[in-house]
């Protein structure tokens, strides 16, 4: 059986900009952003690649054309010989009922205001979000007359799960999956087994109380780009201790005994925000510009998710005799929040994927359509699923930039002595080899090399390469076999996808 799974809508961004002004900073802010696709041919993963990586448009929500063009031809099939194509949304009749159920029992809206939002989700579902919408906008992008019964709509966190289940090597483990929002839900927590999950659904949190999208209006307060440059928020955490008491946790976030958690406001109440982050931390927009007040708010942020998600783990642990837990979602990209949770819990493992934000989806909804039809899925653990080039292809193009670029070659086995020896001489190495790398992370096939033992290296790649903040950390890579030699490990054994 051929699956093809895809994530992105044709006409999502100019939707968003038009009905809900998602442009400029809150560009990212819509559904179908890190569009993609992935191949599966009975049972094997094939191919998979972002549209991001084929169009040089980052986090594009467009529909996938370019990708779902390269896996085809990647698996040496055509549109017509696909058995399924998965998408990795389902707006239920239910969940489109509790969409409109929230706009009308909405009491702080005028009846004008809830009106024109009704007006906007009906041409948002009519025109986006319908199976009908998406079979025509597969339509319109590939010419392809897709026989309904071939498109099978998968909800938002299954896809998730699934990809981190079966890279996970399959089997049974407990799950979390958190991210901004799926169709209703921002988390779900349970058991897999057999491929087959439970769902705990006392412990489901609703979009309204979304953990990591309060993270992306803190990431906006901050002078940084929501659902995008969440990791800055992270990485400037590091540089000073969380307030104590953390105004988050007294003022905006309430944790409860059960795992659950209420937070003040929705995450659309942006100005709402800003003046309560300015009044509980003590700021303005002056003080937002400093480096201090940007950490003691991006650390008290950091502390939140930790204490919050730590609540979840808690309660699902004491519900699952599972001892090794698949961590999915956006959320999960906090590498710093995962090693807290594995090292404070009771799980032996914490697993999250090369592809554990939307990324992952089109992967995961061609799982899940594998699955269903009794097609079992047999996947290995290696990210290197997207485009390659032949030494013609490479050599072709430096020759078109030879006003630009001064090149030589050396033979094959030669490459890892050179790097080595430019690395000691303080050089700093793009390292292209192979198939590209499937996820947000460069793991050694298309990376930047540096030796960190030179002074100053970190702000010469940050200032002159990398064009970006001073404060912003980068991975250390290490042989596996020497990984104890340098970290402390704790319950790891092995940390192959920077997660």
């Amino acid at each position: 059986m051929i699956v093809l799974g895809y994530n992105g809508f044709g006409n999502a961004a100019d939707l968003y900009a038009r009905l809900y002004g998602a442009t400029g900073i809150n560009r990212n802010l819509l559904y179908g952003h890190d569009a993609g696709a992935a191949l599966l041919v009975d049972g094997a993963l094939v191919a998979a690649v972002e549209e991001e990586r084929l169009n040089r448009e980052k986090m594009t929500s467009k529909f996938p054309v370019h990708a779902i063009q390269w896996c085809l031809g990647m698996g040496g099939v055509s549109i017509d010989q696909v058995d399924l194509v998965a998408f990795s949304w389902q707006f239920s009749d239910d969940v489109v009922d509790k969409m409109i159920g929230e706009i009308v029992d909405d009491p702080g809206t005028p009846v004008a205001g809830r009106l024109a939002r009704l007006q906007r989700l009906a041409e948002t579902h009519q025109s986006l979000l319908a199976r009908e919408a998406i079979l025509q906008d597969f339509r319109h992008h590939t010419s392809c007359e897709l026989d309904p019964a071939k498109l099978v709509l998968v909800p938002h966190h299954l896809a998730h799960l699934m990809t981190g289940h079966y890279l996970a090597g399959g089997g049974e483990h407990a799950f979390l999956v958190s991210d901004g929002r799926a169709e209703w839900l921002s988390a779900i927590a349970g058991e897999i087994r057999d491929g087959v999950p439970e769902v705990f659904h006392d412990l489901s949190v609703p979009h309204r109380h979304s953990l990591a999208m309060l993270f992306s209006v803190v990431t906006r307060y901050l002078g940084f780009t929501p659902n995008s440059d969440e990791y800055k928020v992270m990485g400037l955490a590091g540089f000073g201790p969380p307030p104590k008491p953390n105004p988050l946790l007294e003022h905006v976030v309430k944790v409860g005994s059960n795992g659950r958690y209420e937070i003040a406001h929705p995450a659309s109440a942006v100005p709402t925000y800003y003046e309560l982050f300015d009044r509980i931390f003590g700021g303005g927009p002056c003080e937002r510009e400093t480096f201090e007040y940007r950490v003691k708010v991006a650390a008290a942020a950091q502390e939140m998710v930790v204490v919050v998600t730590g609540a979840q783990l808690e309660v699902l642990e004491s519900r699952t005799a599972l001892r090794e837990l698949i961590f999915e979602g956006g959320l999960a990209l906090n590498v710093v929040n995962n090693t807290k949770l594995l090292e404070k819990s009771g799980f032996d493992d914490l697993k999250v994927s090369f592809g554990a934000s939307d990324v992952g989806v089109a992967l995961g909804a061609a799982l899940y359509a594998a699955r269903a039809r009794g097609d079992v899925p047999r996947l290995g653990g290696s990210p290197y699923l997207g485009p390659s080039y032949e030494r013609t292809e490479i050599v072709q193009v430096l020759e078109q930039f030879a006003d630009q670029v001064v090149w030589r070659e050396v033979d094959e086995s030669a490459v890892a002595r050179e790097t080595a020896t430019l690395l000691l001489k303080a050089c700093v190495v793009g390292w292209f080899q192979g198939r590209m790398e499937y996820g947000p992370r460069a793991l050694g096939n298309r990376s930047i090399l540096a030796n960190p033992s030179f002074r100053g290296m970190k702000d010469l790649i940050n200032e002159r390469i990398k064009h970006r903040e001073r404060f912003r950390p980068f991975a250390p890579i290490v042989l596996q076999e020497l990984a104890p030699q340098v970290f402390e490990m704790g319950k790891k054994k092995a940390s192959p996808y920077m997660t």
